[in-house]
């Protein structure tokens, strides 16, 4: 039993970095610069909710509606708040938010 347990999380933890290693050329989106208004809604992302930091980055309704759906997850709020910081523009649902 402890077998099998021990190696369905190995195998768990191997297969959840796999998503990294699927690069699609064109998917991943740009980095914009960082200013204020974006410092503000790293902010909003990581303290009230990651769809918020989105949306006052002016990005497009998937993208916003992606980050406030998997803001459900206390660890997307990291991502979310890194991705309002350097104003990301772009990126797909496709291997990445």
């Amino acid at each position: 039993m402890k077998k099998g347990i021990l190696t369905f999380i190995i195998f768990g933890m191997l297969t959840s970095i796999m998503p990294a290693f699927a690069i699609d050329e064109g998917t991943h989106g740009t980095n914009g610069k960082v200013s204020g208004k974006s410092v503000g809604a790293a902010a909003l992302s990581l303290l009230i909710w990651p769809g918020i930091g989105q949306a006052v980055n002016d990005n497009g309704y998937e993208k916003n509606m992606t980050h406030a759906l998997l803001g459900l997850t206390g660890i997307f709020r990291i991502w979310s708040c890194y991705d309002a910081l350097v104003d990301r523009k772009g990126g797909v649902w496709k291997n990445r938010i």
